[in-house]
C-alpha cells in the first residue's frame, strides 16, 4: 500500500513527508528457510531511502537520525516483501573497552578507525516473528557489507562494532551470530565532568571480518 513517510536529508531540518510503498502489516513466522529470496538489498534511490528512514523513524526505539559519516543501509527483504532495515555508519571515536580489546594506541586508532564500522541501526518489523532471523541477517550483513563499503568508499572494513542497550536487549542475536562482547560503556556523556551516569549503559559487541584484523588496524606487536 502507499503511505506517507517522513524522509530526512541530514540538514538538521528533520523529515519531510514522502509517499512510499509501505510493507503490509501481515504476520510472518517460521524460520529463515521458510523465507524464499531472503536477502539484503542496498538502499539506492529516493524511494528506498524514504522507506528505510520511515521504517526506522516509526518502529526503531531510537527513531530516525542521519547515520554518522560513511554509511551503508540495507532493507531486509524476501519474496513476500520487506522484513526490516539495517544500517552501518562511522565507528565511535573513542570507546575504552573496544580500544583495550583491540590493543591499539591513540595514534593507531586515529590512523585506522575508518576500517571499523558501526551497526548503528537494526530493525526487524514488529509483525515478523521468524526464529533466528536476526542472527541470520547479521551473518548475511557481515559478508555483504565488506565489499559494498569498499566499493563505495575505497576502504575495506576489517571490524564491525555495535552497542546494545542493557535495559532493553540481551544481545542474543549478536551472540548467536558470533559477535564478541568485549565490555560495556560507562553510561556517561562526553561532557559529563561529575562522573554521573547520564546515558543508558550499553554492551559493546565486535565482529572481526578477517584474520589478522589487528595488523590491518595498525596495532604494533
Amino acid at each position: 500500500r502507499i503511505a506517507g513517510t517522513r524522509n530526512g536529508n541530514g540538514n538538521g531540518r528533520g523529515l519531510s513527508v514522502q509517499r512510499v510503498e509501505w510493507p503490509a502489516e501481515r504476520a510472518v513466522s517460521g524460520s529463515p528457510k521458510d523465507l524464499p529470496g531472503l536477502a539484503l538489498t542496498k538502499v539506492q534511490g529516493g524511494q528506498d531511502s524514504a522507506l528505510w528512514n520511515g521504517l526506522i523513524d516509526r518502529y526503531h526505539y531510537l527513531g530516525y537520525t542521519p547515520l554518522p559519516g560513511a554509511q551503508i543501509r540495507y532493507l531486509i527483504r524476501w519474496e513476500g516483501g520487506v522484513l526490516g532495515a539495517l544500517g552501518f555508519g562511522a565507528a565511535a571515536w573513542k570507546v575504552a573497552a573496544r580500544d583495550q580489546w583491540i590493543g591499539w594506541t591513540a595514534v593507531e586508532r586515529e590512523a585506522h578507525l575508518s576500517r571499523v564500522i558501526n551497526n548503528a541501526r537494526f530493525l526487524i518489523l514488529p509483525w515478523v516473528e521468524v526464529r533466528n532471523l536476526a542472527s541470520r541477517v547479521l551473518s548475511l550483513a557481515s559478508r555483504r557489507v565488506v565489499d559494498d563499503f569498499e566499493t563505495r568508499y575505497g576502504i575495506r572494513p576489517v571490524l564491525l562494532e555495535t552497542f546494545v542497550e542493557q535495559q532493553r536487549f540481551r544481545g542474543t542475536c549478536y551472540r548467536a551470530a558470533n559477535w564478541i562482547r568485549v565490555g560495556e560503556t560507562t553510561g556517561r556523556g562526553k561532557c559529563d565532568r561529575r562522573h554521573r551516569a547520564e546515558l543508558p549503559v550499553k554492551d559493546i559487541y565486535l565482529y572481526p571480518l578477517q584474520r589478522g584484523f589487528r595488523d590491518a588496524l595498525g596495532v604494533s606487536s
